[in-house]
């Protein structure tokens, strides 16, 4: 009971935490949430070794020994847009601000018995960030738009978007198969500045921007299956359901359906090769339902109002991601590993005006990781994920006048570092390279 208690105030400190996010890499989702996760590029549907099995698939909790994991993500984006002709937004090469964001998770396990297990875990997504200065927009002069400075003639503008979502979790195997549920709580954060120049093309002028942050609570639910077809070879299936969100009231201006922001329904599946007892191959494939999310998925030249039902968002796309890793255990107190993941782009050309909001435009992450054991039951975690920069290039739109010539291409590039600890609880003194 206290082994429990302590990981408890554990996760719910780290409840608090994980509304401090960036701007991430599959869109606003990470492509991996757990060190070990980062590590091997986010993969992990078919292969589970630690709490965070329940951000991919909830089945794999059965194959967890007792432990309790902690991390945290230093996440450091790059990201903005420039222009090239004339126009009405801010013109030249134009950097957000805020260049460092801390993301944590949390995760612990226990097995009922030899066939069933639960765990709980929190973590945060990567959210949207995007924060522009009046004095640092490339903008020197005012607009002939407007007779102000700024990206959109608010002066200082941009949005943050902080998501955190707490999830327990419980799973049975039926011989080789096991099969897991978890429910998911999601809270989620939002705030908006500097649109006020899109004031007469809002369903709620009052509501669209410059308010404080604003709340939003929901829940869905995580599910999955993992088959052993050989004692060396596993599959897994799992999806999420939408997490279905209260609306953002303060903001039902500009998101559309007034102020709903769902996040959207994913399904992963993959499969794990052990080539040796100590060396795993994984891969994985995700798709993450965005079009289904109408303000996210919704073009932003929609003929209506903002913040009206089915009116204008951010025309994102569905994407679909690719993930590949690999973990080598050969080690007496090392383990070892590399990933890679690839992501299509979730941003429309023709949406790329509003997007400078949210210019989530990477494709590539290339991560590496290790676990070193300090003691025979505890070791210490890292990862590295480098997203090289993405771009997106299209026609400025907006509905202030004809639209110009002017070309806006965003960039997006990351760098994230991950530092954890995992203590296995009632470790047997053995060869630690048996317990990765």
């Amino acid at each position: 009971m206290i082994r429990f208690s302590r990981a408890a105030a554990s996760l719910l400190a780290a409840a608090a935490l994980s509304a401090h996010s960036a701007m991430a890499t599959e869109g606003y989702f990470l492509e991996g949430y757990g060190t070990r996760e980062k590590a091997v590029g986010g993969a992990g549907a078919a292969d589970s070794r630690d709490p965070l099995a329940l951000s991919i698939n909830p089945a794999g909790l059965v194959d967890v020994q007792d432990q309790y994991t902690l991390g945290l993500t230093a996440f450091s984006p790059d990201r903005g847009y420039w222009t090239s002709g004339p126009g009405f937004v801010a013109p030249g090469y134009v950097q957000s601000g805020r260049g460092l964001f801390p993301i944590p998770n949390d995760g612990y396990s226990q097995r009922f018995n030899q066939t069933s297990a639960w765990g709980v875990a929190v973590y945060g997504n990567g959210g949207m960030n995007t924060t522009y200065s009046a004095d640092y927009a490339g903008q020197a002069f005012p607009s002939p738009f407007c007779g102000k400075t700024g990206v959109f003639c608010g002066r200082n503008s941009g949005v943050d978007l902080n998501q955190a979502f707490i999830t327990a979790g419980y799973a049975q195997s039926f011989g080789r198969l096991s099969v897991g549920f978890a429910p998911v709580l999601a809270v989620q954060i939002f705030k908006a500045r500097g649109l006020e120049i899109f004031a007469p093309f809002s369903s709620a002028p009052e509501q669209l921007t410059n308010h404080s942050y604003n709340w939003s609570v929901g829940a869905g639910v995580r599910a999955g299956l993992q088959y052993k077809l050989t004692d060396s070879f596993r599959v897994g299936v799992a999806g999420s359901s939408p997490i279905w969100m209260s609306p953002f009231e303060n903001y039902k201006g500009l998101f559309a359906n007034r102020g709903d922001f769902d996040i959207p329904a994913n399904l992963t599946a993959g499969v794990a090769y052990d080539v040796l007892p100590t060396f795993t191959l994984l891969a994985d494939w995700k798709h993450i339902f965005y079009s289904q999310v109408p303000s996210v998925g919704n073009s932003s030249t929609e003929q209506l109002l903002l913040g009206a039902m089915g009116g204008p968002g951010f025309g994102w796309r569905d994407i679909n991601v690719i993930k590949v890793g690999g973990e080598y255990r050969g080690f007496d107190k090392l383990a070892l590993r590399l990933g890679y993941s690839y992501n299509t782009n979730p941003i429309n050309p023709r949406d790329v005006t509003l997007n400078i909001l949210a210019p989530a435009v990477t494709k590539h992450h290339i991560s590496g990781g290790l676990s070193y054991y300090v003691t025979p039951s505890s070791s210490i975690d890292l990862a590295a994920v480098v997203s090289p920069r993405g771009t997106v290039s299209g026609i400025e739109r907006t509905p202030l006048g004809p639209n110009h010539m002017r070309t806006i291409t965003l960039f997006l590039s990351s760098f994230e570092i991950t530092a954890g600890w995992t203590h296995r609880f009632d470790a047997a003194p053995v060869s630690v390279a048996a317990k990765f």
